[in-house]
């Protein structure tokens, strides 16, 4: 950010400082991307929780460390579209998918924002202090994807299972992951992850969520090679 922000500044860089500040706890606000009060006491206690220098006002240094800390989070504002009851599709299963694991919604994960959903977003907004309304905005998206991140690496989901009956873990997508990468993390492979997930490409989103097949192949290390004319077995020093 080149310029800086204080008291009085309005715009969706406030909006940006706003939702930083309330995913670390230093602003309970609504957020509006307008600079007030409210705003200027947050910044003031992260500086000084930080050992900044504290001033009220976001100069680079305070920007860098707000990004440092939050921008996973963050960098999931821009994949996710505002949704709310009566929508359907790929983000509402995910949506409702990250709300069972944080235990704010007990229904079937059918994508369609239906008013169960609905109601478990109002719960989850009330206990955090943002506006109960059910709708489904960065703000929101922000809060859930946050509060999963430090879950989705060890949950394992016992509901749904691949065709051969094999548990899999979940996995939220991060800034500079591939499938490859994803894969020998997880010991597994990228076929077995594309077929799972039902992936025609190898294409990822940051914030997606992905099944990752647990690794059950107890099949032996090894590959088959046929001799051809000339091959001698190599035995060391006792050949």
């Amino acid at each position: 950010m080149d310029d800086i922000l204080q008291l009085g500044s309005v715009g969706d860089e406030v909006k940006i400082l706003q939702e930083k500040l309330k995913i670390l706890g230093f602003y309970n606000a609504v957020i509006t991307g307008s600079f007030g009060l409210s705003t200027e006491v947050g910044v003031r206690a992260f500086q000084e929780a930080y050992e900044l220098e504290v001033t009220g006002m976001v100069d680079d240094n305070t920007w860098n460390l707000l990004y440092e800390l939050t921008s996973p989070t963050i960098a999931t504002i821009s994949v996710y579209p505002t949704i709310s009851y009566g929508d359907s599709g790929t983000y509402v299963r995910d949506l409702q998918t990250k709300l069972k694991t944080l235990l704010y919604y007990t229904g079937d994960i059918n994508a369609n924002f239906d008013l169960e959903t609905e109601n478990a977003v109002k719960r989850l907004q009330m206990n955090n202090d943002i506006t109960a309304n059910g709708i489904v905005n960065s703000a929101t998206w922000n809060l859930i994807n946050s509060l999963y991140g430090n879950l989705a690496p060890c949950v394992v989901d016992n509901e749904d299972q691949d065709n051969d009956g094999d548990n899999y873990i979940t996995y939220t997508v991060e800034s500079g992951d591939t499938l490859y990468a994803i894969a020998r993390k997880y010991d597994t492979t990228v076929d077995a992850i594309k077929k799972l997930n039902n992936l025609t490409s190898n294409t990822l989103n940051i914030g997606q969520t992905l099944k990752i097949p647990l690794n059950t192949d107890e099949s032996p290390n090894y590959i088959t090679y046929t001799v051809v004319s000339g091959d001698k077995i190599f035995m060391g020093n006792n050949e």
